[in-house]
């Protein structure tokens, strides 16, 4: 679709919000600086860039969460009247038509999903709560975010999409005249994303100014209307979207070329370290699953979310109880996680925040935690050995700011992954499972993670990985296992698979021939 020009956008659009040589400092650290744009109703204004380039802590600014140090808001009222701002809350925002969702997801898992959206703004009369058309509203902006679920449902039984959908139908709830996304389909399937898309552009006609964070460049050129580029917490560009191809966007947000890895030799002849047999999750009623991974190979499990990719990497890193069995180099697997870590296996949960990090704590513990477990003597850890693996992994997995004693809340999401990854990277684990490896991480980030991972995989051990991103399981996997609705229904080696193939099987077309086809495999 061509852009609308500078001066078509003009005429259809009014600008709400004004932002003039904003910054924030952190600790005396300028994260973001010199930041000037407009945010336009009726218009997608996408901020793109690197992990730590400063998008959320610009959003933050924006949306109340953080005071900026420098510069100033402005906002206008309906009658088009500007007046200078300073959000020093969340409900400064709210009062000014603004509302964020989060990256990091924050619903309180002791209420029920009507509770979640309208969570101080609940009606009532006479003191008394108004459950009946509290449920009845949160069942309208569930119905606009495409998520079938009854309002009375307790969030802590949600999965990570429908906890992503209930955000934004939160955000929506409040009828904002700016509203904020920070990665809104990091954890979506290729349908939900399609409908979240859909989502805004109506809301776009419908006048409501949409700031749009995103790494997944394709979502950006097809939904923004003009994007600004943000780099080492400076802007390095604003564009039109007619002026705007992959290629220039990667290059102003990383200032370098992203180039593709080789393809790797596959691993036929390999011996198997990973064999997986009748595995079926106490927790969820699901088909048997039976898989090999060798040593030295890279598996993705492609499919739609829920097709039980979490329960299978879950059950063979003993989070959850199973059925059937899962041996590590002709070892039968026993015990829960801590003894499975100990035997060489290691997993990358798909919700980082929630459980794979202590985000009040620093990242040297993070990244050491792993590590010190399987170094410590009598009880005692040798400090000058744990700080050179601190820096040895900061080093490698390109945390940034390397700062071994900041906590690890205060980093970006992509800076968050990497040191949830290099945690079990720090003690080469003879199978490493991934889920979600990139979830919330930038072009730049995803291809340094890629490259860690092809590394340990170099070095003998075995990685099973789930990705909900058809591009990310195509450029990472040797071979691709796709599920659908419990089971494994295909297969294929990485270079003779396609999206469509793939699409096709995750959606259930064609699986009784799959399934005979990797039989005979």
């Amino acid at each position: 679709m061509p852009a609308a020009s500078p001066d078509a956008l003009a005429a259809n659009t009014r600008a709400v919000l004004r932002v003039r040589d904003v910054g924030h400092r952190y600790d005396g650290v300028a994260a973001l600086a010199g930041i000037t744009l407009e945010v336009r109703s009726g218009e997608v204004l996408a901020i793109v860039g690197e992990n730590g380039a400063g998008k959320s802590t610009l959003l933050k600014i924006l949306s109340g969460v953080l005071e900026h140090s420098e510069g100033e808001l402005e906002t206008a009222d309906a009658s088009g009247a500007w007046s200078a701002c300073r959000m020093q809350s969340v409900r400064d925002a709210a009062r000014a038509g603004i509302a964020l969702v989060h990256q990091e997801l924050n619903l309180s898992e002791n209420l029920d999903v009507a509770g979640c959206i309208f969570l101080g703004r609940e009606p009532s009369r006479f003191g008394m709560l108004q459950l009946a058309a509290m449920h009845r509203e949160a069942k309208h902006w569930l119905a606009c975010v495409g998520l079938a679920i009854d309002p009375s449902t307790l969030c802590e039984s949600l999965s990570i999409a429908q906890r992503q959908l209930i955000e934004i139908a939160k955000a929506l709830s409040t009828e904002a005249r700016v509203l904020i996304l920070d990665e809104p389909t990091s954890s979506l399937s290729a349908h939900e994303t399609a409908r979240l898309l859909a989502l805004l552009r109506t809301l776009r006609a419908n006048g409501v100014a949409i700031l749009f964070v995103s790494h997944h460049l394709d979502e950006v050129l097809a939904l923004a209307d003009r994007v600004v580029v943000l780099r080492d917490g400076k802007q390095t560009g604003e564009l039109l979207r007619s002026a705007c191809d992959r290629a220039k966007l990667e290059q102003l947000m990383v200032g370098r070329e992203i180039v593709a890895a080789p393809p790797r030799p596959q691993r036929t002849d390999a011996a198997v370290r990973l064999r997986v047999r009748d595995l079926v999750s106490a927790h969820a009623k699901r088909q048997p699953v039976s898989l090999e991974v060798r040593a030295g190979e890279i598996v993705g499990l492609a499919g739609l979310v829920g097709a039980g990719r979490t329960e299978v990497l879950e059950a063979i890193a003993g989070i959850t109880e199973s059925r059937g069995y899962a041996m590590l180099d002709g070892k039968l697997l026993r015990g829960g996680a801590a003894h499975r870590v100990r035997s060489g296996v290691a997993l990358v949960p798909e919700d980082r925040a929630r459980n794979g990090l202590f985000l009040e704590n620093s990242l040297a513990m993070n990244l050491s935690l792993a590590w010190i477990d399987q170094h410590r003597a009598a009880g005692l850890v040798r400090t000058s050995g744990e700080c050179a693996l601190v820096d040895r992994m900061i080093s490698r997995m390109q945390v940034r700011p390397a700062a071994p004693h900041r906590r690890v809340r205060t980093l970006s999401g992509g800076n968050q992954q990497k040191s949830v990854i290099g945690r079990f990277l720090a003690i080469s684990p003879k199978l490493l499972l991934l889920d979600e490896p990139t979830r919330g991480v930038d072009v730049g980030a995803r291809a340094e993670i890629h490259a860690q991972i092809r590394q340990l995989a170099d070095t003998g051990s075995a990685v099973l990985f789930a990705s909900s991103e058809l591009e990310e399981v195509l450029l990472l996997a040797d071979r691709i296992l796709v599920m659908h609705e419990g089971r494994i229904v295909g297969e294929f080696a990485a270079r003779a698979a396609t999206e469509i193939a793939i699409m096709q099987l995750a959606t259930g077309g064609g699986c009784e021939a799959a399934s005979m086809e990797r039989a005979s495999l």
